[in-house]
């Protein structure tokens, strides 16, 4: 990764800001980016502080090294997950920083490359768009575990890689590689390795230099399509109407009539 003046570190989680376009490293290549409660806690901190900070548009989550993330840490387990109890508290966490990703504020966009396994196969359903390199290796191995995957966060494995493939999964536990998972629906590119963070962000600029409340209903519109839920089709309908009344929306016409890029604030 390359460094950057504006990198901030904590709980194996780097965030990158520099303008527009936030970068979210996990940042535990020792354990192939594996991660424990206070990454997932911190995962959804950060998530909801860049959403909210006025200047992010659009986010990249990224693995630190040569794999996106190895899921959960197994090596604490034994204290965080031990029984029911513990483990209903532990999956609240990752249920919160699925939810964070799923819910955030702005696109978030998932590079891949190598592991991708687990709680980082949940991280990478729960963003907006998914990007891999051709290493990329994808797996949902709760069954070899004897775990259950958590219920809410299914939505996001069935979403992103559609119904059959998601039992496929997780009833086998089996690996697919990353042209499976782009037939599957679960990509949206898979680019060579060396590019693939630049492509991502490439995609993450084009999103943030668009008017971000047309962004945003877009994503509610999708979103409300895929669920069937009346309430967010509701929410869609109230953030479209909200664009015909902004100041995004005068400046796109004034852009177009005068030949030039719009400058959109968000407003």
């Amino acid at each position: 990764m390359t460094p950057d003046q504006g990198r901030i570190r904590k709980n194996n989680l780097a965030v990158i800001k520099g303008g527009p376009v936030a970068q979210i490293v996990l940042d535990n290549p020792a354990r192939k980016n594996a991660v424990n409660l206070a990454t997932w806690q911190s995962l959804a901190e950060q998530l909801l502080e860049l959403g909210g900070d006025g200047v992010t548009r659009a986010i990249v989550i990224i693995g630190e090294g040569a794999d996106f993330c190895a899921g959960a840490d197994i090596s604490e387990f034994e204290i965080v997950r031990r029984d029911a109890k513990t483990a209903r508290a532990y999956e609240a966490a990752n249920s919160e920083a699925f939810a964070a990703l799923r819910n955030s504020a702005v696109p978030v966009i998932a590079a891949i490359s190598g592991i991708c396994f687990g709680g980082g196969f949940g991280i990478a359903a729960a963003c907006d768009l998914r990007l891999a390199s051709a290493d990329a290796r994808f797996a949902v191995p709760a069954a070899r575990l004897g775990l259950a995957y958590p219920a809410d966060a299914m939505i996001d494995i069935v979403r992103s890689s559609g119904d059959q493939m998601a039992r496929y999964l997780t009833m086998t536990a089996a690996t697919i590689d990353a042209e499976a998972a782009l037939g599957a629906g679960l990509l949206l590119e898979i680019v060579e390795r060396e590019r693939l963070l630049k492509r991502a962000l490439e995609i993450a600029e084009a999103i943030a230099a668009n008017a971000p409340l047309s962004v945003r209903a877009s994503r509610l519109a999708i979103t409300g399509a895929g669920r069937r839920d009346p309430r967010i089709y509701d929410q869609a309908r109230l953030a479209g109407d909200a664009t015909f009344e902004s100041a995004d929306y005068a400046e796109g016409r004034a852009a177009f009539r005068e030949r030039r890029k719009p400058v959109f604030k968000g407003k």
